[in-house]
């Protein structure tokens, strides 16, 4: 369920094929999400899920996988 809402906020935000995406996909490398479409989506993913995702957490998630498990942790 995180991971499929996850990736339709990714698609939706960056223009990409939900299809293409997999647990090991970058979001920087192989979606090609600049500094500025990381922060939308971090706002994104934060309302979304309901939680705080601090800076320094945000350069260990590269992967949507990683992404996905950082909020199946965090989640109340």
């Amino acid at each position: 369920m995180i991971f499929e809402k996850l990736v339709e906020i990714l698609a939706e935000q960056l223009d990409a094929d939900k299809d293409s995406m997999t647990a090991d996909t970058k979001i920087a490398d192989d979606l090609g999400a600049d500094s500025l479409d990381l922060v939308d989506l971090l706002m994104s993913i934060e309302d979304e899920f309901g939680i705080e995702i601090p800076d320094e957490d945000v350069e260990g998630l590269q992967t949507i996988g990683e992404v996905a498990d950082y909020i199946s942790a965090h989640q109340n």
